[in-house]
């Protein structure tokens, strides 16, 4: 079987191959005349017969052959033709663009002659033929475009994209060839470096996150051991003592490095939006029943205040959900007094705004992660409100950070990680949601969530640009 690549034979090769084997009947003919074998009239007129015949067979021989198609035949030249590159190019993964301009002094004549699928659903491009500097605003990359079209230079640029779910690129700017009576072309590249830069970023923030808060444990294992190999050795009430401390220790580093491992997990996929549907309603109630043995223990009380099933469909990652809604549970618990309530609510079907509003506009409030959204998206919110000491204005806008932990609140029963709320940041950012704290000294704590409510219908792809091969 010939391969995809093999130049199929040109009628001319076709023809020559043919020619040769039917001029051999008359050259054998016309030599038997010569040597007196055959008399020389028939012998001509034989010979002028075959070379006719063999003159007519390579003729056919020369046509391209046809392969059947629906609806009639088509020459297997046809099929050999040139694939139509506009429409290869447009399928790439990666944002592809060709910028043309006229002068260099004209700011605003850079303009898009061709963009992929990729480069309009980046950009937001609507049309050809759209200003370069409507899409593409990084200082870096415009300088760029301009050496590519007016410096004939290549040049490589590493920026990142704005937004909430900020993406790191590599923008590749190389000039295209000239041609007589055009515009000055260039072609803009783009590679999603995001991936490797997250993973860089991760890998360096574990190794120092964990070489840090896991010192201290360690410090305390060792130097009880020690005393429990040296003068404690023979007492019973010490080394019972020192023994439950150390169990204490190694359990605490157990959940400090799980906790870790959940954070790098979730960095690592944080620009990748989740593709499933959860009911926020019975996630909460799984984390409820989850923790109501917990809840017993301490005297505490759940309140909830929820739709009904499939009131609150969000998209969303469920694991990931439950994750979020027991961080923020189980915090309420800790710091809630004994015989107080928790109160878990969730009220579906509301715009950005009313999400994010206040509910006491006596408390201290504070946004820790707003999303990008249009008008029309609605949201499913989650608040979880305690009875705890609450927390002062100035600690609310670190509340997100890594082992933040409010002072006063590091040690005791209700110890912790201090990761528990830059888990459930993470997680909202990837979701596309929002995060916000109110705040009341002495009266307790609010933290509410907001998702996207899942669509019934997927949005309408945006019109392609045409390509514009007659220019390019």
């Amino acid at each position: 079987m010939p391969l995809a690549n093999t130049p199929p034979d040109s009628a001319e090769s076709r023809r020559a191959g043919a020619f040769w084997p039917s001029m051999i009947g008359p050259g054998v003919i016309l030599g038997l005349a010569v040597v007196g074998v055959a008399q020389p009239v028939p012998a001509v007129i034989a010979a002028l017969a075959t070379g006719g015949a063999g003159w007519w067979l390579s003729r056919r021989t020369a046509e391209p052959a046809v392969i059947p198609v629906s609806g009639g035949l088509v020459p297997v030249a046809a099929v050999a033709e040139a694939p139509p590159f506009a429409a290869i190019l447009d399928r790439l993964p990666d944002p592809l663009m060709v910028i043309a301009a006229e002068e260099a002094d004209d700011l605003t004549g850079r303009r898009f002659l061709f963009a992929n699928a990729a480069a309009r659903d980046l950009f937001k491009i609507q049309h050809q033929g759209a200003l370069l500097v409507t899409a593409v605003r990084n200082p870096r990359v415009l300088e760029a475009v301009d050496e590519a079209l007016f410096g004939n230079v290549e040049g490589v640029v590493e920026f990142e994209t704005g937004g909430a779910q900020g993406r790191a690129w590599l923008a590749h700017a190389r000039p295209l060839k000239e041609s007589a009576g055009r515009s000055r072309l260039a072609l803009l590249a783009l590679r999603d470096e995001t991936d490797a830069r997250r993973s860089e970023r991760t890998r360096a923030d574990f190794l120092a996150n964990a070489s840090h808060e896991l010192r201290t444990p360690l410090a305390s294992l060792s130097g009880f051991i020690e005393t429990l190999r040296g003068h404690a050795k023979d007492d019973p009430g010490a080394r019972d003592k020192f023994l439950a401390i150390m169990l204490a220790q190694a359990e605490r580093m157990s959940r400090l490095i799980d906790d870790l491992m959940s954070l790098s997990r979730i960095e690592l996929n944080e620009h990748i939006a989740p593709a499933g549907r959860v009911d926020l309603a019975m996630a909460a109630i799984d984390v409820i029943d989850a923790l109501a043995p917990q809840a017993r223990d301490k005297g505490v009380i759940f309140d909830p205040v929820l739709p009904p099933r499939g009131g609150a469909v969000i998209e969303g990652d469920r694991d990931q959900i439950i994750q979020v809604i027991q961080n923020l549970v189980d915090n309420a618990i800790k710091y809630t007094p004994e015989g107080e309530t928790v109160r878990v609510e969730i009220f579906p079907g509301l715009p950005a705004e009313a999400a994010a509003a206040a509910r006491d506009t006596a408390a201290s409030r504070m946004s820790l992660l707003t999303p990008d959204h249009d008008l029309a998206e609605r949201y499913a919110v989650l608040r979880v409100t305690d009875k705890g000491p609450g927390l002062a204005r100035e600690h609310l806008p670190r509340l997100t950070e890594r082992f933040y932990r409010v002072e006063g609140q590091k040690s005791g029963e209700r110890s912790g990680t201090g990761l528990g709320l830059a888990i459930v940041k993470h997680i909202m950012n990837r979701h596309r949601g929002g995060l916000t704290v109110e705040s009341v000294q002495g009266e307790g704590a609010t933290f509410g969530v907001y998702l996207p409510m899942a669509k019934a219908t997927s949005a309408p792809a945006p019109t392609p640009i045409p390509s514009a091969t007659a220019e390019a």
